[in-house]
């Protein structure tokens, strides 16, 4: 059986990279190798996308000391930590929900995808996952974690881009889109380029560039059957999350990327709802040293 479903294969096929795409699709597996697990067994930070009661995607943090991803079996994992109350995936993840999860450590510019269900234990969630595949390093940047007692604050809702959030979004340099497929199989992937490569082209409109990239098309093949999208922009020196959930469209017109220096397609994403989150995380990360993959943003 394809690695991909329909819509990534669309997607695929639109790009040009089916062959590249059928070639890079033995790196996904449904079994943890043993540098696999040796990587979760270090890491401090699980992002985790999933979609809520009302259909709308988001994506949120979790963290925790190492150690708190544990794998448990060929294809399971334990996460000792689930979102505070007010966060987006509170309710979503107190029941069964299909999952996707990336694991990212900047200091090394390493990560993992997982995608499969969870389900509550009394100490955070059980997953039980059917694909685990890692991405290569391109565009992380690289920041070292350190800790800081935190008391998350009171979860902000809106319905648009504040300008406190318009003027954070000039400063970004990473975040994370979580998608799904038209069944609910969830995704979760990590975006980076310079500060500026993400822009806020009003209220709630958000647009970035799309870097070349592993071929799968994960993200854009999810959008191909179904539009709705979460994103989660961290605030790496404070632990703040700015939580967004809407709707993305892929621009394909190679003309409108050609003005966006490496960009090989644009996403257009109208923003919905927000959730903003003081002081979320309790990591506190370095000065960033930009990935050498970076184009120069507009």
């Amino acid at each position: 059986m394809s690695a991909f479903h329909s819509g990534e294969l669309a997607a695929q096929r639109r790009a040009g990279v089916l062959d590249a795409a059928a070639h890079v699709s033995a790196v996904v597996g449904t079994t943890f190798p043993t540098v696999a697990r040796l990587f979760l067994a270090e890491q401090s930070m699980l992002v985790v996308g999933a979609t809520d009661g009302r259909g709308d995607v988001w994506a949120t943090m979790l963290t925790g000391e190492p150690g708190f991803i544990t794998v448990t079996g060929p294809s399971t994992i334990e996460v000792a930590a689930t979102p505070p109350p007010g966060d987006p995936l509170h309710d979503v993840l107190s029941g069964s929900a299909g999952v996707g999860m990336v694991a990212v450590e900047p200091a090394s510019r390493r990560r993992i995808r997982m995608n499969g269900t969870a389900r509550p234990t009394a100490g955070g969630l059980h997953v039980e996952l059917s694909q685990i595949y890692a991405n290569c390093p391109k565009y992380i940047q690289r920041r070292a974690p350190r800790r800081e007692t935190t008391t998350p604050g009171a979860a902000l809702p809106g319905s648009g881009l504040t300008g406190e959030d318009r003027e954070f979004v000039t400063t970004v340099d990473t975040f994370f889109v979580a998608t799904a497929d038209a069944d609910g199989n969830t995704d979760a992937s990590h975006r980076g380029g310079n500060p500026g490569f993400l822009r806020a082209l009003s209220p709630t409109r958000l647009q970035w560039p799309d870097y070349q990239g592993n071929a799968m098309f994960n993200t854009f093949g999810n959008l191909e059957v179904n539009p709705r999208a979460g994103l989660l922009l961290p605030d790496w020196a404070t632990g703040g999350l700015l939580h967004l959930t809407g709707s993305a469209v892929v621009d394909w017109d190679p003309d409108h990327a050609a003005a966006v220096p490496g960009a090989q397609r644009l996403v257009d994403f109208t923003v919905e709802r927000t959730v903003r989150i003081s002081g979320a995380s309790s990591l506190r990360w370095s000065g960033t040293e930009f990935s050498r993959f970076n184009p120069p943003a507009t």
